[in-house]
């Protein structure tokens, strides 16, 4: 990590729709705050069509210092492979419903104290993934979260208790798959009620379903809940809500640099990549790119 850079040219990438939340005076908000502080502030809004390919060609036409990413994990997985590998820095304005990201990285999820990382801040150089070409900065499963990301993205409605509510009744109904998995340290076969590839630990739902890893140390994680009977559901919620997955019969996990992934025979299968819906063709493979995206975070306290 590296202590300061000096930011004056920022792009903000706004997604009008994340997290049901009003966003109607976010813009003007923004550029009062880099006013004060004589920084310059542009814009890009999301609409959902070649949203990539435009905020490109947006990056292209000006020098910024960093692009930050106004809305949720979807947003952020945005602006992050536009930017990875290009020196660019990335910053979070965390404003959807879960940002897993922005919380692993322990950035504030209050948007005054997260506007601060604009002049204060460190600088974290951490690994992305690719799953079957999907670029994932944090965060991506197979399984019954899969789902219910599919599920949460046709709702009406947005926030946590939709997500709750949608979990719940497709729980009662959810049949679990068989994966084949083979990684470079190691393999699974069986039945699994969610498998997830993890470069972060945490969920927005504040579920950790991959604690004590780093998202700087090249390798990823493969995390498997097995199914598992009615009766031991809230004490596997209890572990992943306090940071205890291996503690279950019901769990386990393969540290590895890629993996294969093969369900059930089938030739596609659903899948979400950092809060998003996708269509994987099978064999899933994913591989990692170790420190390819540099992100404004906190700066760290002097030693005491």
């Amino acid at each position: 990590m590296t202590s300061f850079v000096t930011l004056h040219q920022l792009l903000f990438v706004l997604n009008p729709v994340s997290g049901d939340i009003d966003k109607s005076e976010l813009e003007d908000t923004i550029t009062a705050f880099c006013a004060e502080r004589g920084r310059q502030a542009h814009f890009f809004h999301t609409t959902g069509a070649q949203d990539q390919n435009r905020l490109r060609t947006a990056i292209k036409r000006q020098a910024y210092d960093a692009v930050f990413a106004c809305g949720g994990d979807g947003t952020v997985n945005l602006v992050a492979e536009a930017i990875a590998d290009t020196g660019l820095l990335l910053g979070i304005l965390p404003l959807g419903s879960g940002n897993g990201l922005s919380k692993d990285l322990e950035i504030p999820q209050d948007l005054a104290e997260a506007l601060h990382l604009i002049w204060e801040h460190g600088v974290s150089a951490i690994d992305t993934l690719r799953v079957n070409g999907h670029f994932s900065a944090h965060l991506a499963d197979l399984g019954f979260n899969a789902l219910v990301v599919e599920r949460f993205d046709q709702s009406d409605s947005r926030g946590p208790t939709t997500y709750v509510r949608i979990a719940t009744q497709e729980y009662l109904a959810y049949e679990p798959a068989t994966y084949r998995i083979r990684t470079d340290r190691g393999s699974f076969e069986g039945p699994a009620f969610m498998v997830t590839m993890a470069n972060g630990n945490t969920f927005g739902s504040n579920v950790v379903i991959n604690p004590d890893s780093r998202l700087d140390d090249g390798e990823f994680e493969i995390c498997i809940i097995a199914p598992f009977p009615g009766t031991a559901a809230l004490g596997i919620l209890y572990q992943l809500y306090t940071s205890d997955f291996e503690a279950s019969l019901y769990t386990q996990r393969l540290r590895c640099r890629w993996a294969e992934i093969e369900v059930n025979g089938q030739s596609q299968v659903l899948g979400q990549v950092d809060g998003e819906s996708v269509r994987l063709d099978t064999p899933i493979r994913i591989g990692i790119s170790p420190r390819s995206l540099r992100v404004l975070t906190p700066t760290v306290p002097p030693p005491s």
